[in-house]
C-alpha cells in the first residue's frame, strides 16, 4: 500500500460558533483520485480548507506528505484550485500573469528562469489557454476563468492537486477540457482530492468517494454508480441547498 499524501485523524472545525467538521478521518494515498461528496453545508469545502491551512482545526491531526500540517512548508508540492472565484480576484491582470503567480513557489527570490517560463506555457497549453496569455482575465468567460485557475495550480508542477468544485458553473466545452487535463495529471502520477457536488464527467477517474453529512463521514469506498444527490449513500430526500445554516462560500489563494 502506498504512503498517505493527506491524512486527517479526528479533525474537528468550526466556522464562527457552528461545528462544521465533527471528527472526520480521511486518508488520500499517493496516486489516488478521491472525491469528497455531500450536500451543501456537509463540510466538504471546509475539509479541504483545513488541509491547506485556511480554516483552523479545534481538534485532531492533519499531515501532508507525512509531515504535520503546522510544520509543512513545501507548498510547491501542492496545487490548489479554490471554489467559485475569479482568476485575478478583482485585480487587473493578464492570463499569463495569473498563471505565473502559481510558479513563484518554485523560483528563487521570484526570478523566473527558462524552466519556469516553460512550466507556465505548458500549464496554459494543458487547459487550452495558451493563445490567451496576453489577454485580460476580465475578458474571460466563467469556464475560461476556471481553466486559468487550474493552470495556475499546475504551474508549480504539484504532486498533489486539490480542487474545490472545479466543474461548478462551467460550460460543457470547458468541462471536457478540464476532464482531459485531469486525466493527463492522473496518468502522470498526480494525487488528486476533489470536492464535487456530483461526479459528472470526472466519474471514470475517481478511485474512491468520501461522502460527508453534517460534518461526519457517511461513506468511504467505491463511488456511487449514479450521479446527483439522489445517488449519495444515505440520501433521505431532504434538500438543504438553501438552508439558513448552509456552509458559507469562502474563497482564497494558497499562501
Amino acid at each position: 500500500m502506498t504512503e498517505p499524501v493527506i491524512s486527517l485523524r479526528g479533525v474537528r472545525a468550526e466556522l464562527g460558533s457552528r461545528p462544521v467538521l465533527r471528527g472526520i478521518d480521511l486518508t488520500v494515498r499517493r496516486g489516488e483520485v478521491v472525491a469528497l461528496l455531500g450536500a451543501n453545508g456537509s463540510g466538504k469545502s471546509t475539509a479541504v480548507r483545513t488541509v491547506i491551512g485556511q480554516v483552523p482545526v479545534s481538534a485532531g491531526e492533519i499531515e501532508l506528505f507525512g509531515t504535520d500540517r503546522r510544520r509543512f512548508r513545501d507548498w510547491a508540492r501542492v496545487g490548489y484550485v479554490p471554489q467559485r472565484t475569479t482568476a485575478a480576484g478583482g485585480v487587473p491582470a493578464t492570463v499569463g500573469e495569473v498563471v505565473s503567480a502559481g510558479r513563484l513557489s518554485r523560483t528563487r527570490f521570484g526570478v523566473f528562469r527558462k524552466a519556469d517560463h516553460a512550466a507556465v506555457r505548458h500549464a496554459l497549453e494543458l487547459v487550452g489557454m495558451a493563445d490567451r496569455v496576453k489577454d485580460s482575465v476580465g475578458a474571460l468567460s466563467g469556464g475560461q476563468h476556471q481553466r486559468v485557475l487550474i493552470a495556475r495550480a499546475l504551474a508549480s508542477q504539484p504532486e498533489l492537486l486539490i480542487m474545490d468544485e472545479p466543474m461548478a458553473g462551467v460550460d460543457l466545452a470547458s468541462q471536457e477540457v478540464l476532464a482531459q487535463t485531469l486525466r493527463e495529471q492522473v496518468a502522470a502520477g498526480s494525487t488528486v482530492l476533489l470536492v464535487l457536488h456530483e461526479l459528472g464527467p470526472l466519474e471514470p477517474l475517481i478511485d474512491r468517494a468520501v461522502v460527508l453529512r453534517d460534518g461526519c463521514v457517511l461513506h468511504d469506498g467505491p463511488p456511487p454508480k449514479a450521479v446527483g444527490q439522489h445517488a449519495l449513500p444515505g440520501h433521505d430526500h431532504v434538500h438543504p441547498h438553501a438552508a439558513p445554516d448552509a456552509e458559507p462560500i469562502r474563497t482564497g489563494l494558497l499562501s
